[in-house]
C-alpha cells in the first residue's frame, strides 16, 4: 500500500502539470471529501474532475483521502458543531446520547447545520491543503530541475 501510494505521488510530480494545478485538484479533492455526501463522493470526484478542467486528476483523488474511517467522526463532529453555531439555533451537541435515541426526525434536524458548517469547513481545508500543496509540489520541482540540471552540466563539461 505504501508503495503504490509513493508510486502514485512521483508519477503526478513527473505529469507536465503545474504546481496551481496539481494543488487546485488536491484542494478540490479535500473540499468534496468533507462533504457528508456518504456514498457520492466518487460522483462528485468525476463530476469536479470533468468540469474542473485545469485541475489534475490525480489529485482530486488523493485530495478525498483526507476522509477515512479513523478522521470521518472527527471531520463530521467538527462540521456538525460549526454548523451549530452559525445557525444559532438551540441545536443539542453531539453527544453518545444523542445518537443513542436518533429518530428520523433528529437525523434530518441533525443533517442541516452538519452541511452548512462541513460546507465551511470543506473551504478552509480546501484552502489549506492548496497552500501546503503548491508549496511541496513547487519545491520538489524546482529540486529536480536543479538535480536534473547539474547532472546534465556535469557530464556535457569538458576536463
Amino acid at each position: 500500500m505504501k508503495f503504490k501510494f509513493k508510486k502514485i505521488l512521483v508519477k503526478l510530480i513527473r505529469q507536465h502539470n503545474s504546481p496551481h494545478e496539481i494543488a487546485l485538484g488536491a484542494g478540490i479533492g479535500a473540499f468534496i471529501s468533507v462533504l457528508p455526501i456518504y456514498g457520492l463522493h466518487t460522483v462528485l470526484v468525476i463530476l469536479a474532475a470533468i468540469i474542473v478542467r485545469p485541475a489534475n486528476k490525480i489529485a482530486i483523488f488523493l485530495g478525498t483521502n483526507l476522509s477515512l474511517p479513523p478522521t470521518l467522526p472527527f471531520i463530521t463532529w467538527i462540521g456538525y458543531e460549526i454548523g451549530r453555531f452559525l445557525l444559532n439555533k438551540d441545536l443539542p451537541p453531539l453527544s453518545w446520547e444523542f445518537f443513542k435515541h436518533l429518530t428520523f426526525g433528529k437525523i434530518a434536524s441533525f443533517y442541516g447545520p452538519l452541511f452548512l458548517g462541513s460546507m465551511v469547513l470543506g473551504v478552509i481545508c480546501a484552502a489549506v491543503v492548496y497552500g501546503l500543496t503548491f508549496f511541496v509540489v513547487k519545491k520538489i520541482k524546482a529540486k529536480n530541475r536543479y538535480d536534473s540540471g547539474s547532472k546534465n552540466k556535469e557530464i556535457s563539461s569538458p576536463r
